[in-house]
């Protein structure tokens, strides 16, 4: 062979082009997480919505069971119509009256004497310092009638209006108020505080429970699987519901407790079939083999070998079934089975608000987009997490 057709590489560039780090499995696993963008993008949500739950309600001026019943039912934004000229009124949808600065601050809600209510007439007589604010939506002026376009009218001091003026935040309750005057961000926060607490709680006894299950089903095999699996399937053939019922008749109350305990009685059940099929397949490898020739006992073998082994399809499942948790908790919570008032859940505030869903559907839209928002962040950092843990979808 001709020496000249080849092109001889100094050993110093082989060696610097041969050196790469070596990355152990879960360092070559955050390496591949992070070009999952949508995965980072749930992982930075599930961060917000924990820093949220905890620290949240801390920052607010209200608790969650605070009612203030003068301010109840007001929306995030504010329609202020200009009476003065520097003086703002708010209008309610159950026609109550509130000063309001022209940044959005509520000052007080508007005094109305029992005597100054025309109800025949449908003429309401505020006072505001001393003087009164009139509210006519007589039916005069419903639309069709002398050619008016609007259906009330605003006189104060002489001045008349029923144009708005201008659309602000609510700066005191920036999700607006419930029925009962209380603050919908402080109870949307804490919501997210109870569900996180028993997605987490079931997460953890489904790892103990179902892991530990799954690993002695699956190692041993034969008719204790049998055995084992069939009371898994018995379990799992009875509806949540019924669980929760049947708790809630035994424990004597209805709360936080009782979804934990019904949720950690069945939900490690997915992952003892999970776990038990990783066993099945692990405990004929030749790892395994070696380990019992060298005389390892059947619990180390299990807890060092098996278990570490399956990490990666149970930390993924794991991820998946915190937003299912999270789903069930205010499943359970909008029927009437959750957690009892004032305490807040995301359910009980959806619950809460489907009374006045047509007139105040921001009730409503705060944790229903807040249950959305955590399960849509949980899925994004499970399925990518599943690509990054699993050995078989690795090109790079």
């Amino acid at each position: 062979m001709d020496k000249n057709k080849f092109v001889f590489v100094d050993k110093q560039e082989i060696e610097e082009e041969a050196y790469r780090k070596s990355l152990t499995y879960w360092q070559d696993a955050w390496r591949r997480l992070k070009k999952h963008k949508l995965a980072m993008i749930g992982l930075v949500g599930v961060i917000a919505i924990v820093l949220i739950g905890i620290f949240g309600p801390m920052l607010t001026q209200f608790s969650y069971s605070d009612q203030v019943n003068d301010y109840k039912n007001l929306p995030p934004r504010l329609d202020l119509y200009q009476v003065d000229d520097d003086t703002f009124i708010y209008l309610s949808g159950d026609y109550f009256l509130f000063s309001v600065t022209e940044k959005g601050v509520l000052v007080k809600r508007l005094e109305l004497p029992q005597e100054n209510k025309d109800i025949i007439n449908k003429v309401y007589t505020y006072i505001l310092d001393g003087e009164p604010v009139i509210l006519d939506f007589s039916y005069n002026l419903l639309p069709g009638k002398k050619g008016y376009d609007y259906d009330f009218t605003l006189e104060y001091k002489g001045n008349v209006t029923h144009d708005v003026y201008k659309t602000v935040l609510n700066k005191i309750y920036p999700f607006g108020t419930d029925s009962l005057g209380r603050d919908m961000l402080t109870r949307t926060m804490y919501g997210a505080r109870i569900s996180l607490i028993v997605a987490f709680v079931a997460t953890l006894v489904n790892f103990i429970i179902g892991v530990t299950y799954g690993a002695l089903a699956g190692y041993e095999g034969g008719r204790k699987d049998n055995i084992m699996m069939r009371i898994v399937d018995i379990i799992n053939s009875i509806p949540l519901v019924l669980y929760v019922i049947l708790l809630m008749v035994m424990l004597g109350n209805q709360g936080l407790w009782t979804i934990i305990i019904a949720l950690g009685s069945v939900y490690w059940v997915g992952m003892a079939r999970l776990v038990r099929g990783q066993m099945l397949a692990l405990k004929e490898q030749e790892f395994v083999l070696a380990a019992r020739t060298l005389g390892v006992s059947k619990k180390k073998i299990i807890m060092r070998h098996l278990i570490p082994n399956a990490m990666g399809p149970i930390i993924v499942s794991m991820t998946m079934m915190i937003p299912s948790a999270v789903f069930t908790e205010s499943f359970l919570s909008f029927i009437g089975l959750g957690v009892s008032a004032p305490m807040a859940s995301w359910g009980t505030l959806a619950n809460n608000a489907l009374s006045g869903l047509i007139t105040y559907p921001y009730q409503l839209f705060y944790p229903a987009l807040a249950i959305a928002i955590t399960m849509l962040a949980f899925n994004f950092l499970g399925d990518g997490l599943r690509d990054a843990l699993d050995p078989r979808l690795r090109k790079g």
